[in-house]
């Protein structure tokens, strides 16, 4: 039974199973049979699950042969997960919140590869926790609200882009694989949902020395007051014509809007704004 208050919403379709494990290519039907030797033998990755439920994708990351980590924080669920852990003894459920967990001891020096059907209402701080352990992760799958999705992968001017997208695409590189339908999921959610795929790393690469926590700060700022234009938006944090004059020596138009820079252009005026 899923309970409402941990937004449950169990992938109890099988041919959506199988669409999702060919797209993260843990399916017999993606992987030529000389890749799964390889990744069997590879001790030096592993999977970690999210949400792992009743078990609906951990056989079939575990049949991969690596380390695979479920986890889940129903304890009601576990009972099914240890079931699964009989068959695979390369399985180790963990009981606890991803929001609390340390992702660093539970890979154990592995690069981790990470797939979840995550509860939609808490997917933003799942991403920030994740984040925070990004140079140890390799990619990323996650079933998510599709309207979720849009905004992890929009550019500027379109209109779902925003914070959440630059922090995204500061880290990875988002993209949207697959659109689920309601009726896939067990009980069917209110909403449509999306397979996004994010591999690391993102645009932080190209970016060199700058502080991602400060960066990130700075972006959000600008971002807090969608409508309005940059100037008036850091006006707490920054002289309007110190603003006006970055603007200017970036060749942006002094009247810009967040939501019209991309990341280097956001980067840039920071860099801009704080070199002194």
């Amino acid at each position: 039974m899923a309970r409402q208050r941990l937004g449950q919403h169990f992938l109890a379709d099988p041919g959506w199973r199988e669409e999702i494990a060919r797209a993260i290519r843990i399916s017999p039907q993606s992987i030529a049979p000389s890749a799964i030797s390889t990744i069997s033998q590879d001790s030096a990755s592993c999977w970690i699950e999210i949400g792992a439920g009743h078990g609906e994708i951990t056989p079939l990351l575990a049949a991969t042969g690596v380390p695979v980590y479920a986890i889940e924080l129903d304890r009601m669920l576990i009972g099914h997960l240890q079931k699964v852990r009989r068959e695979y003894p390369n399985l180790t459920v963990v009981h606890g919140d991803i929001l609390e967990v340390d992702i660093s001891a539970i890979a154990g020096g592995r690069r981790a590869r990470i797939y979840g059907n995550l509860p939609y209402y808490i997917t933003s701080p799942i991403l920030h926790r994740l984040f925070e352990s990004a140079e140890l992760i390799d990619e990323m799958h996650f079933v998510i609200q599709a309207e979720v999705a849009e905004r992890l992968i929009a550019q500027p001017g379109n209109k779902a882009y925003g914070y959440l997208s630059v922090l995204t695409q500061f880290y990875a590189r988002p993209e949207l694989v697959l659109r689920i339908p309601p009726g896939a999921f067990r009980p069917p959610p209110d909403v449509s949902s999306a397979l996004v795929t994010l591999r690391l790393s993102g645009e932080q690469a190209r970016l060199g020395s700058v502080d991602a926590s400060r960066f990130l700060e700075f972006v959000k700022l600008c971002f807090s007051q969608k409508r309005k234009t940059l100037v008036n938006s850091l006006r707490t944090a920054v002289d309007p014509q110190r603003v006006r004059d970055a603007l200017a020596s970036l060749n942006i138009r002094s009247d810009a809007r967040a939501e019209q820079l991309s990341i280097q252009a956001l980067a840039a005026l920071y860099q801009e704004l704080h070199s002194n």
